[in-house]
């Protein structure tokens, strides 16, 4: 279910955006290595529910340009890629929901363009400084990510075997298909790959200003690369409410392998939020 399918001129790319439904608007982002179908679970559900939904193909991604310098992909361009969407679109505020690098995006916007976000979710990917600052055995679980800034190997290994590597990523039947198709055109692997190849400051941790816009942080249990520790961390920089809410029996992919319970989530956050200035942490388990 998809009003429009839009393409715009936005920070100097042509970016592809969908856009469903009326009402409050949602900004759906997508992470590594998705497009905006990443979605496909949410974006009825929510529209039907009276938002305006509006799923983007982040830069380098489905149908949107893919520049091919390493540094066309910095965190600075992928944010003001979004607010430049929303200034295309005549969007002044957002409730935005953010997975992976999307969520790290989202992070980032909260923080640094506060006036447009109404309220932040991150799902499995917590404040940066709270993943720089968790330890030893969260660095171990990104330690994939040393092979992923290899130029050459990195194409060479996911592509290896019908790209038998990210099969391994998810259970959700037919999603490695949509990563293999989307990434198989010339440039595309590498412009994903790019967004870890030009962020490796994202590794310290960082004096970001703190977030004053309610968050909901959403973590699975079976996530193999972030553990519950970033998350519930990611309190720590956050001066509204903060609200940590555990997904079991999911893996990385939660919108996707635990979708009812993500979009339950997502709606009570959106219909039953306490007002900011109250504070304080929210804990429950989905």
């Amino acid at each position: 279910m998809i009003d429009e399918s839009l393409m715009l001129d936005v920070n100097g790319i042509r970016m592809h955006v969908t856009t469903t439904g009326q009402g409050p608007t949602l900004l759906l982002l997508h992470g590594f290595p998705d497009t905006h179908l990443v979605w496909r679970k949410q974006v009825g559900v929510l529209a039907a529910a009276g938002y305006r939904v509006l799923a983007p193909d982040l830069r380098g991604y489905g149908r949107t340009d893919a520049p091919g310098g390493i540094y066309d992909y910095t965190l600075e361009k992928l944010r003001t890629d979004v607010l430049a969407l929303l200034d295309a679109l005549k969007i002044d505020k957002v409730t935005l929901v953010g997975h992976d690098w999307g969520a790290l995006i989202g992070w980032q916007l909260a923080a640094l363009a506060p006036q447009r976000v109404e309220r932040l979710v991150a799902l499995s990917t917590g404040h940066p400084s709270a993943i720089a600052r968790s330890g030893i055995l969260q660095h171990l679980r990104l330690g994939y990510v040393f092979g992923f800034l290899l130029p050459g190997f990195a194409e060479h290994t996911l592509r290896a075997g019908d790209w038998f590597m990210m099969r391994q990523f998810t259970g959700e039947p037919g999603q490695a298909d949509h990563w293999k198709r989307d990434l198989s055109p010339p440039g595309r692997l590498s412009a994903a790959l790019n967004y870890y190849r030009a962020n490796l400051g994202l590794a310290l941790p960082h004096g970001y200003p703190r977030v004053r816009v309610p968050v909901m942080g959403i973590w699975s249990d079976h996530d193999p690369a972030l553990g519950e520790k970033q998350m519930r961390d990611s309190a720590r920089y956050v001066d509204a409410e903060f609200r940590f809410e555990r997904v079991r029996d999911a893996d990385h992919w939660l919108q996707l392998t635990a979708y009812e319970q993500v979009n339950r989530l997502l709606l009570d956050f959106m219909g039953g939020m306490r007002p900011a200035a109250q504070g304080g942490v929210h804990s429950t388990a989905a």
